[in-house]
């Protein structure tokens, strides 16, 4: 798929790797529409971008009308082909912790956010590419979300967040099998320890442990790494129904 001249949905996209791969996406010649609750991040983000080449709307990709109206802004800017799915949450709770039993209504709302969030704007997008004029090669668009290598080495206090991202790794083959005839293909990258907002939240030491502790190239992962990659998955129709770990190689400890 040729970038340049189609139009993506990035979710998260104001900040973190959401906007490296908004920014890459522009850069390469497309049209994106910036997904995410952070409305002056988001706002402003699309200003800089310019306004014939992104725009902003606010949105909980938990719901449905919130997706629908993503998915409406931008079919009205022109051919939708792509959907990146980068929003999320990560909150840390053990199963029993100091103060009892793990919150259920953050273990609901990780796996709303992360997981339910994830497919509601699948199953919206891809429901607006199967009326695509087919590319060239039959292909009508691309799909791509975000997991975590929690969902393979999930640490001490990740039930929720692991959970949410192993459904996101659970259901990307289904997925991919389901919109096959419809030309739109389906992946999933699973990040390992990245630089973001989420992780720069905590204590430096903590930071530098974490990078450390990555085989090679032993440093934090980049929202530029994402969007690499992301870029490759879009351009590569080969690319369908698998996970790919972008990790440096790293297998968390259990803390």
């Amino acid at each position: 798929m040729d970038i340049a001249g189609k139009v993506f949905i990035v979710t998260g996209g104001a900040s973190g790797l959401g906007e490296g791969t908004a920014r890459m996406l522009v850069a390469n010649g497309a049209k994106v529409v910036i997904a995410d609750m952070q409305a002056d991040k988001g706002e402003a983000i699309a200003k800089e971008l310019g306004a014939d080449k992104a725009a902003f709307v606010k949105c909980d990709v938990s719901q449905e009308a919130d997706g629908q109206a993503v998915v409406a802004k931008a079919v009205a800017m022109g051919k939708l082909m792509g959907l990146v799915n980068c929003a999320g949450i990560a909150p840390a709770e053990k199963t029993v912790g100091k103060n009892g039993a793990h919150s259920l209504a953050v273990f609901s709302k990780t796996i709303t956010v992360n997981l339910v969030g994830s497919f509601n704007m699948i199953r919206l997008a891809a429901d607006a590419m199967c009326k695509n004029e087919p590319e060239a090669t039959g292909e009508r668009g691309v799909l791509i979300s975000t997991a975590s290598v929690a969902a393979y080495d999930g640490q001490i206090g990740q039930a929720a967040y692991s959970a949410s991202k192993g459904g996101i790794v659970g259901m990307t083959l289904p997925i991919a099998r389901d919109l096959a005839r419809n030309g739109i293909r389906n992946m999933t990258i699973a990040p390992g320890i990245f630089g973001t907002p989420m992780l720069f939240g905590m204590p430096q030491e903590v930071q530098d442990s974490l990078a450390a502790g990555v085989p090679f190239p032993s440093r934090l992962g980049t929202p530029q790494d994402y969007a690499r990659l992301a870029k490759h998955i879009i351009e590569n129709d080969m690319l369908n129904g698998e996970v790919i770990r972008l990790d440096g190689a790293i297998r968390l400890a259990p803390r």
